[in-house]
């Protein structure tokens, strides 16, 4: 399975969007260098709020551009980074991806899929009614969830716009992604 990278953002400060940029640098261990929420331990406020020794398991935060499209039938108009994250894709359905997925991006980067993006109340002060169209329920009345996905860095590497992503599944049975 492989995809493309579509455009890549970061922001040093908290705030709901990411400002595109030209290229953005992994750093393993930590996430997207002079990013807010890159660190080892948890950098996202409520999560911090509960405990700040946790891991950090969304250091880099992927969404599908096919997501923009989908929404927009429904008079939702987004563009990469304004849903905060990171890497934007195309042609690779991160949803379907099992837990602990490999995701090699351009020349040296590697990602370890860790879950589901769980989307809050902040896309709706974003957009109104936004967050009902990213998070629903399937015929069987779970929730589904399709704000992208989060990783760790595996191994740094700098990505850009343009750039190859491929996809190695993880040995054994899989897991299906959950929120994190």
């Amino acid at each position: 399975m492989s995809g493309r990278v579509t455009a890549v953002s970061s922001n040093g400060e908290y705030s709901f969007t990411k400002p595109n940029r030209d290229s953005i640098r992994l750093l393993a261990g930590l996430g997207v260098e002079g990013d807010v929420h890159a660190g080892e331990t948890v950098k996202h406020r409520s999560r911090m709020a509960q405990d700040p020794t946790q891991p950090n398991l969304r250091q880099v935060h992927l969404i599908h551009e096919e997501l923009f499209a989908e929404v927009g039938e429904e008079g939702f108009e987004l563009g990469p980074g304004e849903l905060g994250e990171n890497i934007t894709t195309r042609g690779i359905d991160l949803l379907g991806l099992p837990a602990g997925t490999l995701l090699r991006i351009g020349e040296s980067a590697v990602l370890e899929v860790t879950g589901l993006r769980n989307p809050c109340v902040q896309i709706d002060n974003f957009q109104g009614g936004l967050l009902k169209q990213v998070v629903g329920r399937d015929e069987a009345g779970n929730v589904v969830r399709k704000a992208g996905v989060m990783s760790i860095v595996r191994e740094g590497g700098v990505v850009r716009p343009g750039d190859t992503i491929e996809a190695e599944l993880p040995d054994g049975p899989h897991r299906p992604l959950d929120r994190v």
